[in-house]
């Protein structure tokens, strides 16, 4: 293109607050309808250029460069629900605090029973099949130690204790 390597030559013998405007005048080019055309002829006039001239081409070219896409992200899988659980994925819906607990998951239909190992005192997690959590749920459905709104079958419990407290006394702390 003629009027690039009019500039560029111009450029060359310009000073640098003339460059300056030579840069800007190449700027309105290349940003223009002619754009990419004018973007090659400046990367084709650039080659042999002085080093000063052609850094004001490569800033040119740099301002003026398409931006690029950013890639495409790329879809979320549903998560597995047979994946490891951490804490943050469970309900906790039965505490016993002599050493039982029971938890759901928060997605799926998944129990983990929790119990101290009384030889080690440390504690150990299973995972319940549907017919074990039947009947934990059965065995331990009188308990006062289901989480209230947490799954269990605390619903299905009375709201009062089995014994009531008579007037002006103070109700005894379960037994641990």
């Amino acid at each position: 293109m003629e009027a690039v390597e009019k500039l560029v030559a111009a450029m060359r013998k310009a000073s640098a607050e003339e460059r300056e405007t030579l840069k800007q005048q190449l700027l309105e080019l290349a940003t223009g309808a002619s754009g990419p055309a004018v973007r090659e002829a400046i990367e084709n006039c650039r080659k042999g250029e002085l080093l000063e001239v052609q850094w004001e081409l490569d800033d040119v070219l740099e301002a003026t460069a398409p931006k690029k896409a950013a890639p495409p992200k790329p879809p979320e899988a549903p998560p597995d629900p047979n994946r490891p659980l951490s804490a943050k994925d469970l309900t906790l819906v039965y505490d016993d605090p002599r050493g039982l607990m029971i938890h759901k998951s928060k997605v799926g239909n998944r129990w983990f029973l929790t119990q101290v190992d009384p030889r080690s005192g440390q504690p150990q997690t299973m995972e319940l099949m549907p017919q074990e959590v039947a009947q934990i749920q059965a065995q331990l459905a009188g308990s006062p130690y289901w989480v209230i709104g947490a799954g269990g079958p605390a619903a299905a419990a009375p709201a009062q204790p089995a014994h009531p407290t008579p007037p002006g006394s103070r109700p005894m702390p379960p037994r641990r």
